[in-house]
């Protein structure tokens, strides 16, 4: 398993988001933790604009420790996924705590994004079959399974 030391995003010197990235077969997961926003956004930006490495299909953002998240957040989860796609990789996300759910929901980036409610649900799920984006969401968009804070 390849593991990348946790590193400090943003330029504030308080830390208030910690990455880290590993790799579990063929997924190389980034572990997100604190608040995504304007300050500390360039962190992830970084990690996950980071060579996917040989062999990997899948970037896995987990997003289990992330207290918040703002737009600018939002709009780098969004084109991390393009940039995934351009480079023949899915980018997903795993675990979203309820606040952070509620923003894909209400700006409809749940249609856009896949979705898992956990890392381990994430890794037994296959490749998406049509439907929607987040195939593990049920209709309404809200994430099923244990993905609340």
């Amino acid at each position: 398993m390849e593991r990348a030391g946790a590193h400090r995003g943003g330029d504030d010197g308080l830390g208030r988001l910690l990455i880290s990235a590993h790799r579990i077969g063929d997924v190389r997961v980034v572990a997100v933790a604190g608040e995504l926003d304007h300050d500390t956004a360039d962190g992830l930006r970084s990690a996950l604009a980071a060579p996917a490495g040989g062999g990997t299909g899948r970037i896995l953002v987990d997003l289990s420790e992330l207290r918040f998240c703002d737009s600018t957040g939002l709009n780098l989860l969004l084109r991390a996924r393009l940039d995934a796609e351009a480079a023949g990789l899915r980018l997903e996300l795993a675990g979203p705590r309820s606040a952070v759910a509620r923003l894909f929901e209400v700006t409809g980036a749940d249609t856009v994004l896949r979705i898992h409610p956990s890392v381990e649900a994430a890794l037994v799920a296959g490749p998406p079959t049509g439907g929607t984006a987040s195939g593990d969401a049920d209709p309404g968009g809200a994430v099923s399974g244990d993905a609340a804070e």
